[in-house]
């Protein structure tokens, strides 16, 4: 389920069988060489799919919340109190498992400070999001992210 009008609906309907939260961690900036900027979109894009992906396999089990958004370069530990409360507000509700999912690999030494599991996937090589090659790389990253999830929901 998505944050979307009608599946919030159905949420509503069913909220004690969804048991996981998805958070896509997005960085943005404006700040970076220019050339670099189109990397950083493409990452979000990639995470998206990723996360869009996700939902379809696990939906009736999973909510896939907005994307949070932060500054590149803003301080980690605000975000983290940030993040956290957002998190202790999802797991008043019947989420038992959350997941932030990013490329952002700055957040892996701030991940046990994380209230939830995180997911972070090495940053692909940009390319044609519509090619056979891209989405094979996506969908291969799908099914280690889905097994990954499948790990923490049988512990």
């Amino acid at each position: 389920m998505k944050w979307i009008k009608n599946d919030v609906a159905k949420y509503l309907t069913a909220e004690e069988y969804i048991d996981t939260a998805f958070i896509p961690l997005v960085p943005f900036t404006l700040d970076m060489e220019k050339e670099r900027l189109p990397s950083l979109a493409f990452q979000k894009e990639v995470t998206e799919l990723i996360c869009n992906q996700m939902e379809k396999e696990f939906q009736g089990r999973m909510m896939l919340f907005p994307s949070y958004m932060y500054g590149q370069s803003f301080d980690k530990q605000e975000e983290l109190i940030r993040i956290n409360a957002f998190a202790e507000l999802i797991k008043t509700k019947p989420f038992q498992h959350l997941f932030f999912i990013t490329f952002d690999s700055t957040w892996k030494k701030h991940e046990t400070a994380l209230n939830g599991h995180l997911i972070w996937l090495p940053v692909m090589k940009e390319g044609d999001l519509q090619s056979e090659e891209t989405t094979k790389i996506i969908m291969d990253q799908v099914h280690q992210v889905k097994e990954l999830v499948k790990m923490y929901w049988s512990n």
